[in-house]
């Protein structure tokens, strides 16, 4: 395997080390990191030190998602118990499960979700495709409508995540991308939410490409870079309108 040399990345502020990409790492091409694509690359051009919130902000995202975090669980804790019922009575295995994923800092989170597939002996991660045989029948309609991830509202007043911020990764995801695109790195310096910037403008689902990842990164920089409680209501308001369907939920 060929060595991949990555220095003077400007969106880290700092040179990149030589690293060896993984073994299931994606290989990145000029296309895909085109001026022309829809949105642009700003993993490459980008300059911005992206900080983590303090003082005031934090304290003020912080009660937001433990205020709202609450009543959103509240409210929907009824079709909570629908939900566990219906995955039980469908297939053998527990309803809720828990995920080791990137949280803050890449620090290691759990992080709740209904069981979506059916259980098996194997540990190794790949990432849900279209018409995925592991996916039950009701888990294929969680995760179309989304309805799998709201046992991280436990997470958000748990304090690991939040309501609004950049997708928690599974690990191996962030293994396989994080020589490929170094900027990955920079979107950890806030917590992880159960919704985004990245998820409400597409960029969701399966990242079969490196451009898919680039998108979603761009999306969660423009997000930390520009965060105020305003942006974060705006989003969990088109999350409720328009963000719990998407073509890439599957």
């Amino acid at each position: 395997m060929s060595q991949t040399k990555l220095t003077n990345n400007k969106n880290l502020g700092k040179d990149i080390v030589v690293g060896i990409p993984s073994a299931n790492a994606p290989s990145v091409n000029d296309e895909q990191l085109s001026s022309t694509a829809p949105w642009p690359s700003l993993v490459n051009r980008d300059t911005r030190v992206l900080e983590p919130l303090s003082g005031l902000g934090a304290m003020l995202k912080r009660l937001e998602d433990f205020v709202l975090g609450s009543l959103a669980l509240i409210l929907v804790f009824p079709i909570l118990i629908i939900i566990a019922v219906v995955i039980k009575l469908d297939s053998t295995g527990p309803a809720l499960f828990c995920q080791a994923r990137s949280g803050r800092n890449r620090n290691v989170i759990k992080v709740y979700k209904f069981r979506t597939m059916y259980q098996s002996g194997g540990s190794e991660f790949r990432q849900a495709s279209r018409n995925d045989p592991r996916v039950t029948r009701v888990g294929a309609f969680l995760r179309r409508t989304s309805l799998d991830e709201l046992p991280q509202l436990i997470n958000v007043i748990q304090g690991s995540m939040s309501l609004v911020g950049p997708r928690p990764h599974p690990l191996k995801l962030d293994e396989d991308f994080k020589y490929v695109i170094p900027a990955l790195n920079t979107r950890y310096c806030v917590k992880p939410g159960i919704t985004g910037w990245a998820q409400i403008n597409g960029f969701r689902g399966e990242t079969r490409k490196v451009g898919d990842m680039i998108g979603r990164i761009e999306h969660d920089r423009h997000y930390i870079y520009n965060w105020s409680l305003l942006l974060d209501l705006k989003i969990l308001v088109m999350t409720v309108l328009k963000g719990w369907t998407h073509k890439n939920a599957f």
